[in-house]
């Protein structure tokens, strides 16, 4: 009988005071996809960083096409045919798309001289474009493209190096519809080929109809491996959290109240945001819906300070508020949870204390010095409201899943007790329970009377947690609707004016 071309076997992993894996085994045969899902911190992301050579397993063994391997570092990982999509992005945001792509293994120009050839950087950039069906300028700088195209980027640098194994984490968590589409059609293309792909995702649609199989873990333990055609989303939350979710959605209790804050004919300087005019009321989510490049993201930007406005005025109770910079609009009562967790949201190398507290360290000075002692009880109390899953307050966020982090996000921007809170896709690649822990907080934070509003490529979680939704379009307004209106009627509003 022919061995799996991946096969990991018994694998352990632990951390000071975690657990991260307990003799886990994953099986992946030739040509086919297969899903692996779980809570944030059931320890798929640690399991694929030991497959990786990122961390060094503490017990069991790795076969790869029937041979033991033992990769000590991404780059002996990707020599040895294993490729990894990581959900946050590592880039070069200064180089251009072919100089990210060929990085470390430049081609050269004149035999072994150490010589960069441009002209085959960008050739090679463009040929595994064409192959994958992806339309982009290799010239371009990184720090010029949205996240979606950079996550493009990133899945053909893998491609580039031929792997036989790659896992893709959290792929289409910046993706819009159209480039999910073609992320799909690529990873059907790869498995047609041969490749054995590892595809972790918390949108259980998408884990259904991509995948072969799938494998479940829950605290560090290998739960389940079923057919995907065996499973429904039901079945798939029951073994991610051992109980049954009823609902997906909190119920909506709230009150929305009077007019809170006004946007009247919000244009940016640098962004194609184009006389964006709306109302928030009290108690009130307020969606935002939209293509990629539509202008969500720069709209809250413009709000917040972050992008320079070239015309719009911004009220807040009736008053006019400045919010040139974001200090501004945090003086104003505004807070914002950004896209990027890892690029703007986390300080990765300070503890869940310092990120938890950073935007109100006032509060805790005593003369001329800040009180350790209460900022660790604040941040110990914002742990255990929020449920955030770490050994304790001083442990670094960076050693926390992508869930816990932007749970300490959330526990910064409450200390701080904003009248408006700006939320820019709050529940990209985080699980299920995760996700409806968050949509209870956002209920419960308008039913306290904050307003709140939400900026999600997720059509249904719009529907499912918003009061109104707004839709843009090519850096307009392109209408409103309500919660109850379809995905046909939104689709058919995001593309007005594109």
């Amino acid at each position: 009988m022919k061995a799996p071309l991946l096969l990991m076997e018994n694998i352990s992993k632990s951390f000071p005071g975690v657990r991260a894996l307990d003799g886990v085994s994953l099986t992946v045969k030739a040509g086919t996809v297969h899903a692996l899902m779980g809570e944030n911190g059931a320890g798929k992301s640690t399991l694929m960083k030991c497959l990786f050579g990122v961390y060094s397993k503490d017990g069991g063994r790795i076969f790869l096409d029937g041979e033991e391997v033992s990769f000590s570092s991404a780059a002996e990982a990707l020599v040895g045919g294993v490729a990894m999509v990581h959900q946050e992005l590592n880039q070069a945001l200064k180089l251009t798309v072919a100089e990210n792509m060929w990085l470390g293994r430049f081609p050269r120009a004149v035999g072994s001289l150490p010589v960069v050839s441009e002209r085959q950087m960008r050739e090679r950039t463009r040929s595994v474009f064409r192959e994958l069906g992806i339309d982009e300028n290799p010239d371009r700088r990184m720090e010029n493209m949205p996240i979606s195209a950079r996550q493009m980027v990133e899945i053909a640098k893998a491609v580039s190096y031929g792997a036989r194994i790659i896992v893709f984490d959290e792929p289409t968590s910046s993706l819009g519809t159209e480039e999910a589409e073609r992320l799909f059609a690529i990873i059907r293309k790869l498995r047609d080929t041969g490749c054995g792909i590892i595809y972790i995702s918390h949108k259980m649609e998408e884990i259904l109809r991509i995948s072969d199989e799938v494998t479940v873990m829950r605290d560090g333990k290998h739960i389940a491996t079923r057919a995907a055609s065996e499973l429904s989303t039901s079945e798939i939350i029951r073994l991610m959290v051992g109980r049954e979710l009823s609902s997906r959605y909190p119920e909506r209790k709230r009150t929305v109240g009077e007019p809170l804050l006004e946007a009247k004919g919000i244009s940016g300087a640098y962004s194609a945001v184009r006389g964006v005019s709306f109302s928030l009321h009290k108690g009130e989510v307020l969606g935002i819906a939209g293509l990629d490049g539509s202008g969500r993201t720069e709209l809250l930007d413009a709000l917040f300070g972050r992008a320079t406005r070239s015309e719009g005025k911004i009220f807040l109770k009736g008053r006019e508020i400045s919010c040139k910079t974001p200090r501004d609009a945090i003086r104003s009562g505004l807070a914002y949870v950004t896209e990027d967790r890892r690029g703007s949201g986390i300080l990765g190398i300070l503890s869940v204390e310092a990120n938890t507290v950073i935007s109100c360290l006032k509060r805790f000075r005593k003369l001329f010095l800040l009180s350790d002692k209460e900022m660790a009880r604040a941040a110990r109390l914002e742990m255990k409201r929020l449920r955030v899953k770490a050994p304790s307050e001083k442990t670094k966020i960076s050693t926390l899943s992508g869930g816990n982090q932007q749970k300490v996000i959330f526990s910064r921007w409450m200390l701080t007790h904003p009248t408006v809170l700006l939320l820019d896709e709050p529940t990209r690649g985080i699980d299920v329970l995760a996700k409806y822990e968050i949509y209870e907080l956002i209920a419960e934070l308008a039913e306290q009377g904050c307003g709140i509003i939400m900026v999600s490529s997720e059509m249904p979680e719009l529907l499912g947690v918003c009061d109104r939704i707004l839709v843009m379009s090519g850096g307009r307004l392109a209408g409103e609707v309500a919660p109850s209106a379809s995905q046909e009627k939104i689709m058919e509003l995001a593309t007005k004016y594109v």
